[in-house]
């Protein structure tokens, strides 16, 4: 009941919760930390970015229809998983160990933006069409993720860890979907 709640609502929890974020932002960021309000902005940028890609269920149907031909390669509790601990939860935790730790720690919600950005483009050029939330990846995600990663000060080994990640959640989402969809492909139950 409550994962049928939230994949039916969790866009406009992004959305208020988005707008709530940015307008705290007022209230500063300790210290005046650039570093930590590039790490802080990215959650409400992402969550403004996830309406124009998630409202009415819009990317999923894309990916399914166009990418997949038609097979239910993400369900709607796959897109749930993927955006709630996949890019709210990491940005909460890059939030704290920025905070926490150094502000390396987290160029993770940075990288997470850039590759996201970076990925829409790719999409576009490869399909050769608009792809829901191109807009907002082209003129925010890139160029804020780029900010973001040569403003926040790292470490290699920081910059490689959240390299990784970003890279890591954005290919096991590819890979979860491309064996969905070939499972589909292949179910004696498959339209």
């Amino acid at each position: 009941m409550i994962r049928a709640y939230l994949e039916a609502h969790w866009v406009a929890a992004a959305l208020a919760k988005g707008v709530l974020l940015l307008l705290l932002l007022p209230l500063g960021v300790p210290g005046g930390d650039r570093a930590l309000l590039l790490v802080y902005l990215a959650s409400p940028i992402y969550m403004l970015h996830q309406v124009e890609e998630h409202l009415g269920d819009r990317f999923r149907t894309y990916v399914n229809s166009v990418v997949f031909g038609g097979v239910e390669a993400l369900t709607p509790g796959d897109v749930l998983l993927i955006n709630l601990p996949g890019v709210w939860g990491i940005n909460l935790a890059a939030l704290y160990a920025a905070y926490f730790i150094a502000p390396g720690w987290g160029l993770a919600a940075a990288y997470l933006i850039l590759i996201n950005g970076i990925t829409h483009v790719a999409m576009a050029a490869h399909l050769r069409s608009y792809n829901p939330g191109l807009a907002s990846a082209a003129l925010v995600f890139i160029p804020f993720g780029i900010y973001a990663v040569l403003h926040i000060p790292g470490t290699g080994l920081q910059h490689a860890v959240a390299l990784a990640i970003a890279l890591g959640v954005h290919a096991a989402i590819a890979l979860h979907a491309r064996q969905r969809a070939r499972a589909g492909r292949f179910s004696p139950f498959a339209g």
